[in-house]
């Protein structure tokens, strides 16, 4: 009998909905937890007894109970808030909860022998963007001269070392986390990268605020996506230049840019893959550009980036298929040890 597929996300994410599907067609159901949902909709227990540890886990609108030790591969998708039975938990009694709540859950996930897609611990120290830097330049790839700083002086100064644009990018996310406030609490929908112009050199003293990351400007042909999943590498270039809304910043969808399929230098492709590995990392979502000269140059890495619109925009690469396979073949692996 082979071992079980478990996903960890939330109910509203499409991609594990595709993938599970997916893997249910090919004979390899999976178990998920949708955090939104846990504690409330499942049980949990976890024994130590005479020195063996068992778990096991239930969805209570589905009864069966799982036994972790079946767990082949875990797929660590998206996080959420976790839900509880009270709906009237005071301020402290939810934020205890919480701490408990990750407590019991990583508790159990943390001790799996299994294949993951990707361990919390690697996810965790992949994410830091200035890191990311510095390590994808010790590994051979150019990367944009940068400031990360809340020294107002510092950015002048490196505007000036720099001879020509710079941009403002966000380090965490372009929404200025929108998402995690109450909608009628929201001041800002966000800042895509942003050419500094002028005006903007003249409020810099806001940056003593907290740390912002400035870049140089690097002129493009062209942008890459590059999703690395398991052992596959996939690339898909965007004519980004073809647009003025996605000139500085690609990440306008309301722009109808070209995305297609491409074949990466076989240097470029292993020094993706070698990247992506290096912090123990199953899957990356890589974002390059290549300027008008041919030359590669990395921008960053999402440890759990988003990868079911390229495949939306570009059929020919077939991501959700590779995550179930890569699932299937790391659970079919433990099932063998």
């Amino acid at each position: 009998m082979h071992k079980k597929v478990l996903i960890i996300s939330h109910s509203g994410d499409l991609h594990a909905d595709l993938v599970e599907a997916i893997l249910a067609a090919r004979g390899h159901a999976p178990f998920r937890i949708d955090l939104d949902a846990f504690p409330r909709d499942y049980q949990l227990c976890q024994r130590l007894l005479d020195g063996r540890a068992s778990a096991r886990l239930r969805h209570l609108p589905e009864g069966d109970w799982l036994d972790l030790q079946q767990v082949g591969a875990v797929w660590l998708r998206k996080a959420a808030d976790y839900a509880y039975a009270s709906a009237d938990l005071t301020q402290q009694e939810r934020a205890y909860a919480q701490l408990e709540t990750e407590q019991a859950i990583f508790s159990v996930l943390y001790g799996l022998d299994c294949y993951w897609l990707s361990h919390p611990l690697a996810l965790r120290g992949a994410q830091w963007k200035g890191e990311q830097l510095a390590r994808a330049a010790r590994m051979g790839f150019r990367v944009p001269a940068t400031v990360i700083t809340n020294v107002p002086d510092d950015v002048r100064a490196f505007r000036a070392a720099v001879n020509g644009p710079i941009i403002f990018k966000s380090m965490s996310t372009p929404s200025l986390a929108a998402e995690a406030v109450e909608e009628a609490d929201r001041v800002s929908a966000g800042i895509g990268t942003t050419i500094v112009d002028d005006a903007m050199l003249d409020s810099l003293d806001a940056v003593s605020e907290l740390s912002c990351q400035f870049q140089e400007y690097i002129a493009k042909q062209y942008e890459l996506r590059v999703t690395v999943i398991g052992k596959r590498l996939f690339a898909a270039r965007l004519y980004s230049q073809d647009d003025a809304r996605t000139a500085i910043d690609s990440r306008d969808m309301s722009a109808p840019i070209r995305y297609e399929a491409c074949t990466l230098p076989a240097e470029i492709e292993q020094r993706c893959l070698a990247f992506v590995h290096s912090y123990g990392l199953e899957y990356g979502a890589l974002d390059l550009i290549v300027t008008p000269d041919g030359e590669y140059v990395f921008l960053e890495n999402n440890p759990v980036g988003q990868f079911l619109y390229v495949q939306q925009l570009v059929p020919a690469l077939p991501l959700l298929e590779s995550v179930a396979d890569t699932l299937i073949e790391g659970a079919l692996c433990h099932s063998q040890t």
